[in-house]
């Protein structure tokens, strides 16, 4: 059978894996698709990739000039910052044995260059993003009117962020584990990324979530609509956002987050140099395989300034 455009269009075959990362099994966590480009592709065509794939996030991967550049696409837009799909981006290069286990490197990004390592297994590793800080707001009416609706609290703090998301804290009693959906209620501001969050207290929670054998000391949840995504399971870019400020409430150096969606998953937080934060977890390969895309050789300028940082 012929399809229509295809004997105009020539398709190639690109490898790509379905990651759930920040996961230690199936079915959990958040799934990032990763694809490796053999040369650039434009931005219509990874967009259409993107929204095929329907994942929350699915990352491009390119080699040039000796060093890997990474873009993040949700089904609706590129987005300049991913952790899940970077801690994905680099589980799918162990797999397709471009990083040996226990190696490291550089990621170019829109964000800059994130170093990643892998782990002696190849299952998990780590990576380093920036936590461009919080800034004290104040929430809206609506958003205090449907926390007080759906919760039966109100927020503790708030604050708006460089990255456009915005924070709020919930007191530990809050059942933010059994919160229905927010996105088709969110107003303003807070659809373009919220994270509610909240400590984890002992006694709090019946069965103590942990991570790399660790106990969680908080949890949270994010919702971003404007983004595309109603709900995101687990967010790396939310919790090094936010790990700065669970680093210096309780006095540690190192902190575990975890995030209670219904698809839950988490990972360790440690400061690293100013402005950034390791973040360690694991992932699970759910699939393996290839796709079949229209050829396109028209993306070369879009790449090219993350080509020139490596």
């Amino acid at each position: 059978m012929t399809f229509p455009g295809s004997a105009v269009t020539p398709l190639v075959s690109l490898p790509a894996v379905l990651v759930e990362a920040f996961a230690d099994g199936p079915c959990c966590g958040n799934g990032a698709a990763v694809v490796q480009l053999h040369q650039p592709m434009g931005d219509g065509a990874l967009q259409d990739i993107a929204r095929s794939l329907n994942q929350s996030e699915t990352a491009f991967l390119l080699q040039q000039q000796g060093g890997w550049t990474l873009r993040w696409f949700t089904p609706s837009c590129e987005v300049p910052l991913c952790g899940h799909a970077t801690l994905a981006a680099l589980l799918a290069l162990g797999h397709w044995q471009q990083l040996a286990p226990g190696g490291g490197l550089e990621l170019f990004t829109r964000s800059g260059p994130l170093a990643v390592a892998l782990d002696a297994s190849g299952s998990s590793g780590q990576l380093v993003l920036p936590s461009a800080g919080l800034l004290p707001a104040e929430p809206s009416a609506a958003l205090i009117r449907l926390l007080h609706e759906r919760l039966g609290v109100a927020p503790l703090a708030y604050w708006s962020s460089g990255l456009g998301y915005r924070v709020a804290l919930l007191t530990p009693e809050a059942a933010l584990a059994q919160l229905p959906g927010l996105a088709a209620v969110l107003e303003g501001p807070d659809r373009g990324g919220l994270v509610l969050m909240q400590a984890i207290e002992k006694g709090s929670i019946d069965d103590l979530p942990s991570v790399l054998g660790r106990p969680a000391d908080y949890q949270l949840r994010f919702f971003a609509p404007g983004l595309g995504i109603d709900e995101d399971p687990v967010t790396g870019s939310a919790h090094a956002l936010v790990a700065p400020f669970w680093l210096d409430r309780l006095g540690r150096s190192s902190v575990v987050g975890w995030q209670c969606s219904p698809r839950p998953g988490g990972m360790l937080c440690d400061g690293a140099s100013s402005g950034m934060i390791r973040l360690s977890g694991s992932g699970h390969l759910l699939w393996n395989g290839t796709l079949r895309v229209q050829a396109d050789g028209s993306g070369a300028d879009s790449w090219a300034s993350l080509a020139a940082c490596a």
